[in-house]
């Protein structure tokens, strides 16, 4: 097992990674403060692996609720049943709140501990690859709205978060790949030499390789946890992390939560990213091509969905989060492993990326 630390002063928490850790009961139970915890799940992760959750924590009140599965359903009225089966269980603000599933269950839970009874703790269990390297670790929560994603929110750390990579198994391929696009992100924004393991691993993790997963996951946990630490509320370098969501975001309102998985958006947005950025000069063509052709090694797409057109996508990027004082700002790339936050480029610039990489 390994074991990283997110590095938030009073705030800081441990990432467990490794494998059979839902069956490790001495890894969370110290991270329950009370003796309620209500355990938020969805449909398909509940025949899973819900009995194994309900029994690291066999020595607390457990209770728990079954949120229907997809982005779709990451609204306000689903965040509700979460409240109303605490108040109904009679949760007091002792209570643990417990995310297992994927990035929809850990941000609408993480939204839900945040704002019940002004904030209790919660834990996650990641079951997804997305949500194992990116969305579980810290503390960015929330829903989305019909006019865009993720409008609603809080930031609110977890306790702990536990990897168990073996809830990979049962991983759907595009969902595989879906995380495999946050974890490209990763050498895009801050590690070159791990973006060129990845151009030489990436058979392995399509394949499931668990020691390669468990590489993959540590080493982004660990330039996810290096930026947080840094700036746990996005006022400065934390903004790098949403390389290639501004596009994305736009690509999944327009197509409707859920059509498109986060991580196949933020693909396509990636390279829109790299397009604009060797545009303004920054990178080579060939780096361009090298972003390219690792997202399709790992069956992402790296086209905008048919028939949404560049106004489309500028209409939905000015309601974006990185909208401030009406210029919209985007992450893209100084060079290869270095990203920057910026709205320093031609409005030209970047309406060749768009119909260069519109269908």
């Amino acid at each position: 097992m390994k074991t990283l630390n997110v590095d938030l002063g009073d705030r800081s928490y441990p990432i467990f990674i490794g494998q059979n850790l839902l069956s490790s009961k001495k890894l969370v139970a110290p991270f329950v403060k009370g003796k309620q915890v209500m355990i938020v799940t969805n449909e398909t992760i509940a025949p899973l692996y819900l009995a194994q959750a309900k029994a690291l924590f066999e020595d607390f009140q457990v209770d728990t609720v079954v949120l229907p599965d997809g982005e779709q359903f990451k609204n306000l009225d689903n965040l509700n049943l979460i409240f109303t089966a605490l108040l109904e269980k009679r949760h007091n603000r002792t209570t643990t709140l417990v995310a297992l599933g994927g990035g929809v269950v850990g941000d609408m839970t993480g939204f839900a501990a945040a704002s019940y009874q002004r904030g209790v703790d919660f834990i996650q269990i990641p079951t997804t690859l997305l949500s194992q390297v990116d969305s579980s670790v810290g503390g960015k929560t929330g829903v989305n709205h019909d006019l865009g994603k993720n409008m609603i929110g809080a930031f609110h750390q977890p306790n702990c978060v536990l990897i168990d990579v073996d809830s990979l198994n049962t991983l759907p391929a595009n969902e595989l790949a879906a995380g495999i696009a946050e974890v490209i992100k990763y050498g895009l924004i801050c590690d070159l030499p791990f973006f060129d393991w990845l151009e030489s691993n990436m058979e392995k993790l399509n394949a499931k390789n668990t020691q390669s997963l468990i590489y993959a996951i540590e080493t982004s946990c660990e330039n996810k946890a290096k930026v947080v630490a840094q700036d746990e509320r996005e006022g400065g370098i934390r903004a790098i992390l949403n390389l290639g969501h501004t596009f994305g975001h736009a690509i999944e309102t327009h197509q409707g939560y859920g059509n498109w998985l986060h991580g196949e958006a933020v693909a396509t947005g990636m390279l829109m990213a790299a397009d604009l950025s060797a545009r303004l000069g920054w990178i080579e063509q060939e780096s361009v091509t090298r972003v390219k052709d690792i997202l399709q090694s790992a069956h992402l797409p790296v086209q905008s969905p048919q028939g949404m057109s560049p106004e489309r996508f500028k209409e939905l990027m000015a309601v974006d989060k990185k909208v401030l004082d009406g210029k919209l700002r985007l992450v893209l790339l100084q060079s290869m492993g270095h990203a920057v936050t910026t709205s320093d480029f031609a409005l030209e610039q970047f309406d060749a990326t768009l119909h260069h990489l519109t269908n």
